[in-house]
């Protein structure tokens, strides 16, 4: 492990230690006593020591990698997602790499088992949809590689999970549509075979129904997260003989698409139609009304489920360690594109 000249042994020397002591340190592992850690510490800083990422691997038995996979249409989610990932990635002197997938795909087992044989990652966080595939949840156990799978429910195949709140932050859209005073209600969902499209339906359709108001079944219908899904729900609603006066759109893009049409319908937004999407994405800032919308911490739970695997990597006991079950609760931020409807 060398930089500039300088080795792993000119760093044990400095600090009065062993060599295996000062690579433990470098590798972060937990049988080391503070003072010790904080002297060698000190000295890789004054000596400006890197250590090369291959050598570390050889001598740990470990790759210091950790794999991302995803397959999620809105890039912007995955994004914070793996920014959070990698600040942890950081601090623990890991290196992210990250693996898009195509959920659909008959191959999908194959392709992620085949990557993490050909980069012998650590371990890997696999997001929905992709997380959602009891297969490879199998695949990758039978590997003994650990894994942090992020969903919106708790799926019980799932060994470690960070589950973000979604039905009950759909309910809090329609909580807030009947204190606004509306009666008449729509909802474009995500395709229904997704656990989180069904999760923000049922929570939405369940808060109106403690309500004491029911979804009429023409005012229910199923998009695919796209902009062009909730363009094209967006006018099958405004077309409706019996008109809701407030949507719910489970994704931002499909709430664009909503209010798009309802431009071109001349439906005004909100004092004619409220509006609410789902995950606070760039576009739900950026719209005219900018839309009222649920707000996910995408960078804090990438940092979530990369604490919770770097720290059971470095533990000498991981076996040993309980199951991840970890909750995010969601907020529901309010602006432009809600309001009551007109009397």
């Amino acid at each position: 492990m060398e930089h500039h000249g300088i080795t792993i042994n000119d760093v044990a020397q400095a600090a009065g230690v062993s060599v295996r002591t000062a690579s433990r340190v470098l590798n972060q592992s937990p049988k080391v006593n503070a003072e010790t850690r904080a002297r060698v510490q000190e000295v890789i800083r004054s000596l400006n020591f890197v250590p090369s990422l291959r050598a570390r691997a050889l001598a740990s038995n470990r790759s210091f990698m950790l794999g991302f996979v995803h397959d999620d249409p809105n890039a912007e989610i995955a994004d914070h997602v793996q920014r959070g990932i990698f600040s942890e990635c950081a601090q623990f002197g890991y290196e992210l790499l990250v693996h898009m997938v195509n959920h659909k795909s008959p191959h999908l087992v194959d392709d992620v088992m085949s990557f993490v044989r050909r980069t012998g990652v650590d371990g890997l966080i696999v997001i929905a949809p992709v997380s959602e595939n009891v297969a490879l949840a199998q695949a990758l156990a039978a590997l003994g590689l650990p894994v942090a799978a992020v969903n919106s429910a708790a799926l019980d195949f799932q060994k470690n999970k960070i589950v973000s709140r979604e039905r009950e932050a759909a309910g809090d859209i329609a909580r807030h549509f009947v204190e606004l005073g509306h009666r008449e209600m729509g909802v474009i969902s995500g395709p229904l075979v997704q656990a989180a499209a069904r999760e923000r339906q049922l929570g939405f359709t369940a808060a109106l129904t403690n309500a004491g108001i029911s979804l009429r079944l023409q005012n229910v219908l199923e998009g695919d997260w796209t902009f062009e899904s909730g363009l094209e729900c967006g006018r099958r609603l405004l077309e409706s003989t019996l008109r809701p006066t407030a949507v719910f759109a489970a994704s931002d893009r499909m709430a664009a698409g909503l209010l798009k049409a309802a431009s071109q319908a001349q439906v005004r937004v909100p004092q004619d139609l409220s509006v609410a999407g789902f995950d606070d994405s760039q576009v739900a800032r950026m719209l005219t009304p900018s839309l009222t919308t649920i707000t996910r911490p995408f960078t804090q739970i990438g940092e979530g489920a990369a604490h919770w695997l770097l720290t059971s990597l470095r533990s000498s006991a991981r076996e040993a360690q309980d199951p991840l079950l970890r909750f995010y609760d969601l907020k529901l931020t309010k602006r432009e594109s809600t309001a009551a409807p007109a009397r």
